[in-house]
């Protein structure tokens, strides 16, 4: 999750750039630069580490020029150098780029057979070069660069600046947000509205596929079949909150849309895209090769662990116990001699997870934390630890943390599995290769939300939900039904499919909803079967499918929700997506408070 800025100005752009990153550091602190034209050539300033060492750059070597871009870099692919700082740039074109190229190693392969030559290990350096391609070829900027743009496979944003053209910049959306600011006689483009705040009240954001192109006097925004697109301007007159909502109406409807970018950022942590692998940190000493192992937490962060178990038990081959952390030291539980201890908190700070964790050391144990908060008590208290780099989070119903946690800890169970020798290495990079697609199957997840807004309509009159899933997605079906219950106050059960029959099947009637997690995988005719006795009985079935699914189960159920196929390993991620918009929008029709949902916390630091 990278920070973007780009400036059209009419006085020295850098120390503006620079102010611009300041703002967007949260986003990124591995590295940092800009670039601006300096009489029409591209002039760029980088440097590794932390923002202060750009500042430090640009002292000693300003940078003049009243166009330009700036971006601060959390590493993805390439580790966190000078030379693998943004801004990228040829000759012609400098650009930024947050996200995550999909199809960058045969981009770049064609490329240097048409004589380019990489200075960086990153994804992003495919972009200026392909855009430079098709300047060679006779093209303008505006179409050489919506040409490279529509090649490009992933999640994505992007801003380019082409030198000679002082009057155009250009920026590109795909999963990850960009936002337009209209100045005086300036353009400015962003990552996020917080960005622009500074120089701007009026902020324009892009939606998925769009293409703006910015000159001084306009912007002229491109949609994803080309044709030429209105978007609505917004005026913030003051208040940081308003300008980081955007034009969402809730925070947690924004963090919703953000999990396309924080997933990849998570993801792009912990694998290396060159040779599709995972890479981990330094453990101190927690060994994966280990016989056994527990995972712990509460709440939304024990449902991650639940799908974590099915994934270290599938592709691992370890023993895996989960509990829920108020629980678990209380029974006195007993350990193997091999094992190691997994906490999962979005805070960092949950009281019972915390316990659990000082519990587990003083048996002995190694412990590692899953933790999206660096610094805070279980972060320092655990051996290890896997940052989930989703960024603050507002809303008090999880989202974009609980995607983060499941993207880290599929990256654990790959590295288990590499750790205890069963998974080859082919096996390793074909879930690597998986996981690198996620984030763009997020993007089209999201874009069932009118679909399910006509189904929210039905589901808040309802007084009791029930959620049903199957093997890794039966964590799935208790965490829809965890969400509804939170933000709607709807009563909402999850169960495992197959228990249908063993009591809950006694509640369905023609007034009570059942929505299935069904993906077409391995063990969709068992839950088909379940679909069945529900529908026997009169029960109203909402499915969450795909396309297979959706064929197969159309006669029986009253609403399908439709998500893109995708392989099972990385199934929970995209699922969680539908789940999570349909407990929103149902709120949303009830009328409560979706960002603070009574009686509830964002941190529990009590028992």
């Amino acid at each position: 999750m990278c920070g973007i800025i780009g400036i059209l100005g009419s006085t020295p752009v850098a120390p503006r750039l620079v102010e611009a990153l300041k703002r967007l550091e949260y986003r990124g602190y591995d590295s940092a630069g800009v670039a601006a034209l300096e009489n029409g050539a591209i002039g760029r300033r980088r440097a590794a580490g932390k923002l202060a060492n750009l500042e430090t750059e640009l002292a000693a070597s300003p940078l003049p020029g009243v166009s330009g871009i700036g971006h601060t870099r959390w590493a993805t692919h390439g580790a966190p150098t000078t030379g693998n700082a943004h801004p990228h740039a040829t000759d012609k074109v400098a650009i930024v780029h947050n996200g995550i190229i999909e199809n960058f190693r045969p981009l770049r392969e064609e490329l240097i057979k048409a004589g380019h030559s990489f200075a960086s290990e990153t994804d992003s350096e495919v972009i200026a070069h392909l855009i430079t391609e098709y300047l060679n070829k006779g093209q303008s900027p505006e179409q050489a660069a919506i040409a490279a743009v529509r090649r490009l496979e992933g999640a994505f944003g992007i801003a380019v600046l082409f030198a000679g053209q002082d009057d155009i910049l250009i920026g590109a959306r795909k999963g990850s947000p960009l936002a337009v600011g209209i100045g005086d006689g300036e353009m400015y483009l962003g990552s996020d509205a917080i960005a622009v705040s500074p120089f701007t009240t009026r902020v324009m954001f892009l939606e998925e596929g769009d293409i703006a192109v910015l000159s001084r006097a306009k912007v002229k925004v491109l949609d994803a079949n080309g044709m030429v697109a209105e978007r609505q301007v917004h005026t913030f007159a003051g208040g940081a909150a308003a300008v980081e909502k955007g034009n969402f109406r809730h925070f947690m409807q924004k963090e919703i849309y953000e999990q396309s970018e924080t997933t990849a950022r998570t993801i792009t942590r912990y694998v290396n895209a060159n040779d599709e692998s995972v890479q981990m940190p330094d453990l101190d000493g927690v060994d994966l090769g280990a016989d056994s192992a527990i995972v712990i937490g509460c709440g939304t962060a024990h449902y991650a662990g639940r799908v974590a178990e099915y994934w270290m038990e599938q592709y691992a081959g370890i023993a895996v116990e989960t509990d829920i952390a108020s629980e678990f030291r209380y029974r006195k539980p007993a350990f193997a001699k091999k094992s190691f201890a997994v906490f999962v908190s979005q805070s960092g700070e949950t009281a019972d997870t915390l316990a659990a964790l000082r519990y587990c050391k003083e048996q002995g144990l190694k412990t590692l934390a899953v933790v999206n908060v660096p610094e805070s008590t279980i972060w320092r208290e655990a051996d290890a630890r896997l940052p989930t780099l989703a960024g603050p989070e507002i809303g008090v119903a999880s989202t974009k943390a609980f995607t983060a946690q499941l993207s880290a800890l599929a990256a654990l169970a790959i590295a288990v599995g590499r750790a205890r020798g069963t998974l080859s290495s082919q096996e390793e990079a074909r879930l690597v290769h998986a996981l690198m697609e996620t984030p763009r199957l997020i993007a089209d997840a999201l874009k069932v939300e009118p679909e399910i807004e006509v189904i929210a309509q039905e589901l808040a009159q309802a007084r009791d939900v029930l959620y049903l899933g199957r093997g890794v997605h039966y964590p799935i079906a208790l965490e829809g039904a965890l969400k509804l219950k939170e933000i709607s106050y709807i009563h909402a059960e999850g169960y495992a499919a197959g228990e249908l029959k063993h009591g809950p099947i006694a509640l369905i009637d023609e007034h009570t909803p059942v929505v299935v997690v069904a993906p077409h995988d391995a063990l969709f005719e068992k839950t088909l079967s379940n679909m069945q006795e529900v529908n026997a009985r009169g029960g109203k079935l909402i499915v969450i499918t795909d396309a297979a699914g959706a064929v197969a189960c159309a006669e029986i159920a009253q609403h399908i929700i439709m998500v893109p196929a995708c392989d099972p390993f990385v199934a929970p991620l995209v699922y969680s997506i539908p789940i999570q918009l349909l407990a929103y929008l149902t709120a949303v029709q009830k009328g409560t408070d979706v960002d603070q949902p009574r009686n509830l916390a964002k941190s529990v630091t009590v028992e």
